[in-house]
């Protein structure tokens, strides 16, 4: 097994060779996520000669257009694998422009047969099964196990004694409570406030140390032979998320591991760029010098440089679009969207406002620094009735305000994409009142959406 980075592990199973989730180029979560490792300089000859390729789930830290693009074009018939979830891991694809003409969607919990050696299974998540999933493989026995980002995986029904046991542990995939304001957040809340970065650091702290707990118990119930913790490699590296970087702290995996070996005999690995282990020899010996293999001496760890540039012209490229010159896009995007009859308001203006029904809810476009785009809109959607008031209705509502930076949030709207890119990538910033989450909104546009993008040429011919 080779780690190359973030979730993405290359395993040389015999003569065969599977890759688990390909992120080695670009950003995750539009502009918000960034590769913390420098993958190995052969990482894209390994991607070419994989036999089979395992995507668990749509977000782009583990389903990357931009590496999937560069394996597309030499190989566009690799064969690529993905749990049949509620909403299809590639449901994105044409509008993506990648040209993958082998995706197999298997169903969960049956053995899938490579060869006479080699077989694996898909398993879903039992907390976010219409998205996530994780992955037994098998071979001549034995098994690996990677739970990826699941919360619950396969509801807890889980193999003990497995090989190997990879999992995500770092935290930090989550726009809370860092790009939250107002009410605790920035002291005002009464009639005990707070100081915001104190509360926030230490909600941080105790979330992360839970985070901690939960995986190492899960490591000394399964008692695997070798644990690995991954899929948390990621870094807010734009200068414009300073703050972000600063404030979302994430766990050590060293610390994961220490913690292991206090409660259990569970050997650890913690992965760098390019390093081997050798289950095989692992297996017979783990005192085996050559079982893990570190990069050479002189192998760059860290990334230093991410070629911001062309990821953020795509983004741009969206905010002088020829539909946000007419207001009427707005009643078009939400009325595509398709959520209502939910008492919610949102307020949208240059700074972005949207209404729904009993939350009022407030949508900002703004630049980098997260300060009113000059010449934006300033409208109210109203989710009860989906309307579109001049005013704030008069009845009883919750208010919510989000404020999005522009080239990020017209990017979204042009192409029909998830709001994952605006919260889990922090290109928002959000006021609550109360302070209540509202599920159903946030889980129809982060999962929820129609699976093609608005039609926006016929809207053109229409409003122009």
């Amino acid at each position: 097994i080779t780690y190359l980075t973030h979730a993405c592990m290359d395993l040389k199973l015999g003569d065969k060779r599977m890759v688990f989730d390909p992120w080695l180029i670009g950003p995750a979560f539009a502009r918000g996520w960034w590769l913390l490792h420098e993958p190995p300089t052969d990482w894209l000859e390994r991607l070419y000669q994989a036999d089979l390729i395992y995507i668990s789930h749509m977000h782009s830290d583990h389903l990357s257009y931009p590496t999937l693009k560069k394996v597309a074009g030499r190989r566009p018939d690799i064969p690529i694998y993905v749990g049949n979830t509620e909403r299809p891991v590639f449901w994105n694809l044409k509008q993506s422009g990648v040209q993958l003409t082998n995706i197999n969607v298997v169903p969960f919990g049956i053995w899938q047969q490579v060869d006479k050696n080699l077989r694996f299974m898909i398993l879903m998540d039992g907390v976010h099964p219409e998205m996530d999933t994780c992955i037994i493989v098998e071979y001549k026995g034995h098994k690996i196990l990677n739970t990826v980002d699941c919360t619950r995986p396969n509801g807890g029904r889980l193999p003990m004694k497995v090989d190997l046991m990879m999992s995500d542990f770092a935290g930090g995939a989550s726009g809370f409570p860092m790009t939250f304001s107002g009410g605790k957040f920035t002291g005002n809340s009464n009639p005990n406030p707070v100081i915001p970065e104190e509360w926030k650091a230490q909600f941080i702290k105790t979330e992360r140390k839970k985070l901690l707990n939960y995986k190492a118990r899960l490591v000394k119930d399964l008692q695997p032979r070798i644990y690995c913790p991954f899929a948390g490699y990621f870094v807010e590296s734009h200068p414009s998320d300073k703050y972000i970087k600063e404030t979302n702290i994430k766990n050590d995996p060293n610390e994961l591991n220490n913690l292991i070996k206090k409660n259990s005999d569970v050997l650890t690995w913690t992965p760098r760029p390019g390093a081997t282990l050798d289950l095989g020899r692992m297996l017979k010996d783990p005192t085996d010098s050559k079982g893990i293999i570190e990069p050479p001496e002189g192998t760059k760890i860290y990334k230093d440089s991410w070629d911001f540039g062309p990821y953020l012209r795509i983004l741009n490229a969206a905010v002088g679009d020829e539909i946000f010159r007419h207001s009427c896009w707005i009643k078009e995007y939400f009325t595509w969207a398709g959520f209502k009859d939910y008492n919610l308001v949102v307020r949208v203006c240059y700074e972005v406002l949207f209404v729904f029904a009993v939350l009022y809810y407030e949508m900002i476009e703004t630049d980098e620094d997260f300060s009113p785009f000059p010449g934006g809109y300033d409208y109210l959607v109203d989710f009860l009735d989906l309307s579109f008031p001049k005013e704030r209705p008069s009845r009883e509502h919750p208010y919510e305000e989000i404020r999005s930076r522009v080239d990020v949030i017209r990017h979204v709207v042009k192409n029909g994409l998830l709001w994952d890119d605006l919260y889990i990538g922090f290109q928002t910033r959000l006021q609550r009142d109360p302070d209540i989450y509202h599920h159903l909104f946030w889980n129809h546009f982060q999962i929820k959406l129609p699976l093609t993008p608005p039609n926006w040429k016929s809207f053109l011919m229409y409003c122009g």
